[in-house]
């Protein structure tokens, strides 16, 4: 299957006619019909019904046409950029993280990077599964997360441990306590992220069991900020990083746990023996202020 073969069908699907199809792409109709066959062959399923009224999408061509726009959207934008980046001359620097690092001090480093002339510079949300293996592929130069993962390619440097705060529903009976695990395993618990996993839900769940503690998991989200909705809503509670709780977010408040020594990593992964490039070298001088910036308790 060639990107053509996909452009071809998404002018068919807008057409619903081959002759005007075909037009458009400035072809002879009889080869552009030969083209959907073959597609449908390779894909083995039907994308149009073929009736005396002209073309239809069948179900499968609806969900195919709405995924293949996005693909050659992505592709378009893809070439675009590279050409972009090309005539700029600047380097391109792609960071990966997981929302909930984004609380904290990470938005100086990206604000330093961005300030660089030289620097074109990407963000992109992934998990911690999900960076390891874009690291591998040189789709991401550097990432955030929270998962501790053993792959020989790639190195992860511990920034700093981060608190664990149990983000409550405004007037829950815990709030304005240090609540430990045990009373907080009495409530329903919202676990983020619900996919892909390994991640940081399995971490929240690996605590309580380690202590013997059975949850009732109410919920599980995607993100955290639909974790803390969920929780504004009274369907349970959540544990987040300390940093989270920087988030302005209405009926909703978050306690430290009475065992103070659980925390959660901030963890930055690069690329194994790889040599720093400029724009490395100088992410890394600024995550090294940022670090100390946390250690010593100073802010941003």
């Amino acid at each position: 299957m060639e990107l053509r073969h996909l452009r071809y069908f998404c002018v068919a699907a807008r057409e619903l006619n081959m002759t005007r199809a075909a037009a458009k792409l400035h072809m002879a109709q009889p080869p552009l019909t030969r083209q959907i066959n073959n597609l449908e062959k390779e894909l083995g399923v039907r994308l149009f019904d073929r009736g005396s009224r002209g073309l239809a999408l069948t179900a499968a061509g609806h969900f195919f046409y709405e995924h293949t726009l996005q693909i050659l959207e992505k592709v378009d934008t893809t070439v675009t950029d590279t050409r972009r980046i090309a005539r700029s001359h600047r380097q391109l620097f792609s960071v990966g993280f997981v929302p909930s690092v984004f609380y904290g001090q990470l938005p100086l480093l990206v604000r330093e990077l961005r300030q660089k002339d030289d620097v074109e510079l990407t963000l992109v949300e992934l998990t911690s599964v999900q960076q390891i293996q874009a690291l591998k592929a040189g789709r991401i130069d550097i990432g955030f997360g929270r998962l501790r993962l053993d792959d020989p390619e790639v190195e992860q440097e511990v920034l700093f441990e981060e608190p664990l705060m149990a983000a409550l529903p405004k007037g829950h009976p815990l709030e304005g306590t240090t609540p430990s695990m045990a009373q907080l395993a009495e409530y329903p618990l919202i676990l983020f992220p619900a996919t892909p996993r390994p991640s940081m839900a399995d971490t929240v769940l690996g605590m309580f069991r380690r202590r013997g503690l059975k949850i009732t998991v109410a919920q599980e989200a995607n993100e955290v900020q639909t974790a803390l909705g969920l929780v504004a809503s009274e369907m349970g509670i959540t544990l987040v990083p300390e940093q989270v709780k920087r988030v302005q977010r209405d009926g909703i408040s978050f306690v430290y746990l009475a065992e103070s020594h659980i925390t959660i990593p901030i963890l930055c992964s690069r690329r194994r023996d790889e040599p720093p490039s400029p724009v490395m070298r100088e992410a890394n001088a600024i995550l090294e202020v940022l670090v100390e910036n946390r250690r010593s308790g100073r802010y941003p």
